[in-house]
């Protein structure tokens, strides 16, 4: 049996940019189908995410159907698209709130943080330290005016809401939702968060 190692593809010679992503192989080289389907760049660093649970996949689908039953005509959400922070910085938040105009481009492989209006990151085992920490620095950074934390609470989703500030370029915290989520940005939201794992 090969190691890990082996199914790496090696770095350009001046490391990993957000572009590059557009050209890994589809399979890894023993073989494996969509071996890179599923890689974020984060800090030039290529970040393999594990296999989903099932509540991770459910609050995807329905957070995005509920938002975007709500989202303005000018807004479209989407899910599992990266989002282009910089040179070496090309996550794939679990859903965003991007342009319209952006989202009507059906060739696109990825967003410019300018294009972003919110985005969303579901915790999981795995991922707790980059969505809780390195993620929303990076977003913030970016420009991305809003965003949100998903976590399980035995069971039921709780939704930490952050604001960014552009005095500081960093989010602030303006709520921690429990069973109902209503916010005024960046449009009008409601969502019953119980029913989201019904």
């Amino acid at each position: 049996m090969n190691s890990a190692p082996e199914y790496w593809p090696a770095p350009p010679p001046k490391g990993w940019t957000a572009d590059d992503l557009d050209h890994l192989p589809s399979d890894r080289p023993d073989g494996e189908p969509d071996f890179f389907e599923h890689v974020e760049l984060i800090d030039g660093t290529l970040v393999f995410r594990a296999p989903q649970q099932r509540l991770h996949q459910r609050l995807v689908h329905e957070l995005t159907a509920c938002l975007d039953s709500q989202a303005p005509a000018q807004l479209s959400v989407l899910h599992r698209m990266d989002v282009k922070l910089g040179h070496r910085t090309r996550p794939c938040p679990d859903v965003a709130v991007i342009d319209a105009e952006a989202a009507a481009d059906m060739a696109r492989t990825f967003y410019e943080a300018r294009e972003a209006h919110l985005v969303i990151e579901i915790v999981s085992p795995e991922s707790v330290e980059r969505d809780r920490k390195l993620k929303p620095q990076r977003y913030a950074e970016a420009g991305i005016p809003h965003f949100w934390r998903v976590e399980e609470n035995e069971g039921r989703p709780v939704v930490y809401v952050y604001e960014r500030d552009p005095a500081t370029g960093s989010y602030g915290l303006t709520g921690i939702h429990h069973r109902l989520l209503t916010m005024s940005v960046p449009f009008q939201i409601e969502i019953d968060l119980d029913s989201l794992v019904k």
